[in-house]
């Protein structure tokens, strides 16, 4: 029973932070709704035994991704009003894209219940093995060169972030380290004898 009020309490507060996220007018206060729909959408994991991926719901997506984006948004000069005029323009287009991602999960689930499919609800797991140590065996054996591979992608990602977002300054002086070195120290310094009663002339 108990397990029952908890997916209902944090299956609600993840629909409701969900869409005060897209409704809210303030950026700010759409990126806290989505840290409570990150936080609810961990409880649920919980539930389900997949603790590994609440784990990552919360360290990654809370901890980095939705903090990375206040910092950002708060950072940022934005036109609120600019923002609200274009809503009304691109309304019709967020309606059908809506619908069509709703259609297709009908669809897919429609076609998951329709019989015929040889496929198994659950993966196939001792049960004395925890889901941490099932899902890096099937990462780091069957799906290793796939794991791989994504880490490729995002780091030539981060290398082309890197390399389009460097720009080579004029007003700035470079570090020549070899002309400091061979300075000396008369070079840098010297002595002066004024007169009493008379300032250094530089």
């Amino acid at each position: 029973m108990i397990q029952v009020i908890a997916f209902y309490l944090f299956a609600i507060v993840t629909i409701v932070s969900g869409i005060l996220c897209v409704t809210a007018r303030n950026p700010v206060h759409s990126v806290l709704w989505l840290i409570l729909a990150f936080f609810n959408a961990a409880g649920l994991m919980v539930l389900v035994g997949a603790e590994f991926i609440a784990m990552l719901l919360v360290i990654v997506y809370v901890g980095a991704v939705a903090v990375l984006f206040l910092f950002v948004v708060m950072m940022l000069d934005i036109d609120f009003a600019e923002l609200r005029s274009g809503f009304a323009r691109y309304l019709p287009f967020g309606v059908a894209l809506v619908a069509l991602l709703a259609g297709e999960i009908i669809f897919a689930e429609g076609a998951w219940n329709a019989g015929g499919l040889q496929l198994s609800r659950a993966a196939p797991t001792p049960e004395q093995m925890p889901n941490i140590q099932a899902l890096g065996i099937l990462i780091y054996t069957r799906y290793l060169y796939i794991f791989e591979g994504a880490g490729l992608v995002l780091l030539v990602a981060l290398i082309g972030a890197v390399v389009l977002t460097h720009r080579k300054r004029g007003d700035v002086r470079a570090q020549n380290i070899s002309q400091q070195n061979k300075r000396r120290p008369e070079d840098a310094t010297v002595n002066m004898q004024p007169p009493v009663g008379q300032g250094v002339q530089l």
